[in-house]
């Protein structure tokens, strides 16, 4: 770009787009400096090589822009865990969080984990579950209903 290019004489390209023919290097740096811009070789293989006159900071900044605009979200999937004593509060924050995780575009993974004689009162976890299902519906779809592993239940869902 500008006086690095050794070469004369160049085809020009306005800032505009038009063709301004094939012009000494120094002239067509006078053009880019009066319009304040910068002279920059598109194509040096051709012959004479093609310059065009445009603002390369700019330039730059919109290459790197198109290359990160292809980023994509992995999706994870979180678990929130609970057992069949859980509180009303701390199930509605728990909501709240998956809700978050949710807006992330990441799945969730409700369990419902008994321990020792919790195992009698499977209905006691089922009812947690369904609660908390019921307050997640209108953001999340169900991917895998809920059904019973040992001693857990689970439930997986994911964002509508």
């Amino acid at each position: 770009m500008n006086e690095q290019i050794r070469i004369t004489p160049v085809r020009t390209i306005s800032h505009e787009g038009e063709p301004l023919g094939i012009i000494p290097t120094e002239e067509a740096l006078n053009k880019a400096r009066e319009v304040g811009m910068d002279l920059v070789e598109v194509a040096p293989d051709e012959r004479p090589p093609v310059c065009r006159i445009m603002d390369y900071g700019k330039f730059k900044y919109q290459q790197k822009k198109r290359k990160t605009k292809g980023h994509v979200h992995h999706t994870k999937t979180k678990e929130i865990r609970l057992r069949p004593k859980t509180g009303t509060h701390d199930v509605d924050f728990k909501v709240k969080r998956a809700k978050e995780f949710l807006e992330h575009n990441d799945k969730v993974t409700i369990s419902v984990v008994f321990r020792g004689r919790e195992i009698v009162h499977v209905d006691e976890g089922r009812k947690v579950l369904e609660r908390m299902i019921s307050q997640l519906e209108d953001v999340a779809k169900i991917e895998l209903s809920p059904s019973q592993h040992g001693r857990r239940i689970v439930c997986t869902l994911a964002p509508k």
